[in-house]
């Protein structure tokens, strides 16, 4: 088949790259008939076998990984490339850094928690600010809010964490990210996140590094969402004064109300959130987020190793239907910060197979049951 050697022809010779170790490497694993390079990349054109090139190009992965070169395979007009570059260097930050934003996530969360305890939503409202440092309110904040919180957040990124290394990825710890209660709605953080230090090698890693926070945090959101629901005031044909925050429902957290306090559906009621129950409801939420199949999220992972390249379309009609409910804000961030497509794997060729696929069908049966559809707002 025809190719394009424009990229190679001007530096043909140069390179920063050691060829004879990349013909070595890559010889040992498939046999390529041609090769071409420059300055930054090598090109070996491979002849692949479906049935064992999963378990070779992991093999040759992290033996060049070993060595500072990162593989790529990439199929174009009928052939099977292996693109090799080097590995950029970057600078890995103290763990130091770590601790730092879980002590002071853990602070603003006990925070949080006082807040709740002593009754109001902000610290703005409070008659007397000092009550919320009284050793009683910090206690059942801890204990109540922070704790059943921090629980759902820490969970979730350590499947990350885990997953990543059980694939030999290399993974930071998690960045949690505190936030004081100086907003007028308040969580005491603004979640956590983990720091990929290498591309994701094949499509079973992406899946399984993507899926595996949501369903660990999720295990733990739902056992504290029960006790939460379960210990909370339920208040039927409830009068809202004007002016009253009102948090939205997702359909798990109806069904558990309805359950637990066995209330029939059609029922006008309300549920006044204990701070145990607001911890599980933002863990469901969070969950709910992080499931969405857009950019580098949780729900992008997942959707683009399922999908391919079809995942961002199937991202854009997330976003369109965030703008046209209470999401819109996040919908922008998506937008401009986080991006719509998902770059591919390393070895984007192998498919999934049906555990994974079964898996899917469950990620996408915990977006359903856990997204709401207008989380906040005002009583009117």
């Amino acid at each position: 088949m025809p190719r394009d050697w424009s990229q190679f022809e001007s530096t043909y010779n140069v390179t920063n790259l050691d060829i004879e170790l990349l013909k070595s490497e890559v010889g040992k694993h498939f046999p390529f008939y041609d090769m071409k390079y420059n300055v930054s990349t090598a090109a070996f054109f491979c002849r692949i076998e479906k049935e064992t090139l999963e378990e070779k190009f992991n093999s040759l992965r992290k033996s060049l990984s070993e060595k500072g070169y990162i593989p790529r395979l990439h199929y174009e007009k009928g052939e099977h490339a292996i693109y090799i570059i080097q590995k950029p260097k970057r600078k890995e930050k103290p763990i130091w850094i770590n601790i730092l934003l879980l002590v002071a996530t853990i602070i603003t969360t006990i925070l949080t928690g006082s807040l709740l305890h002593v009754g109001f939503n902000d610290i703005w409202s409070m008659p007397n600010a000092m009550e919320l440092f009284k050793v009683e309110h910090l206690f059942y904040g801890a204990v109540l809010f922070a704790l059943p919180l921090m629980s759902i957040l820490f969970v979730h990124e350590m499947g990350h964490y885990f997953t990543s290394k059980k694939h030999g990825i290399a993974t930071s710890l998690p960045y949690f990210l505190p936030v004081p209660p100086i907003l007028s709605f308040n969580i005491g953080t603004f979640g956590a996140l983990i720091s990929s230090r290498d591309p994701m090698p094949n499509k079973k890693a992406l899946f399984d590094v993507g899926i595996s926070g949501p369903i660990a945090g999720f295990l733990v959101a739902v056992p504290i969402t029960i006790i939460g629901i379960a210990t909370s005031e339920i208040i039927i044909s409830p009068e809202i004064a004007s002016g009253e925050t009102i948090l939205g429902s997702s359909l798990l957290f109806t069904i558990l109300i309805h359950g637990i306090h066995n209330i029939s559906f059609g029922t006008d009621f309300a549920i006044n959130m204990n701070p145990v129950a607001f911890a599980g409801w933002v863990g469901l939420l969070v969950t709910s987020i992080n499931l969405l199949p857009a950019g580098q999220l949780d729900g992008g992972h997942i959707f683009r190793a399922v999908f391919g390249e079809k995942q961002k379309y199937i991202g854009w009609a997330a976003v369109f239907i965030m703008i046209f409910t209470g999401w819109i804000f996040f919908a922008i961030i998506i937008i401009f910060m986080m991006g719509m497509t998902h770059p591919p794997p390393l070895n984007d060729d192998t498919e999934l197979d049906i555990k994974r696929k079964l898996l899917f069908a469950v990620a996408l049966a915990m977006l359903i049951l856990c997204f709401v559809l207008d989380p906040i707002s005002i009583k009117a």
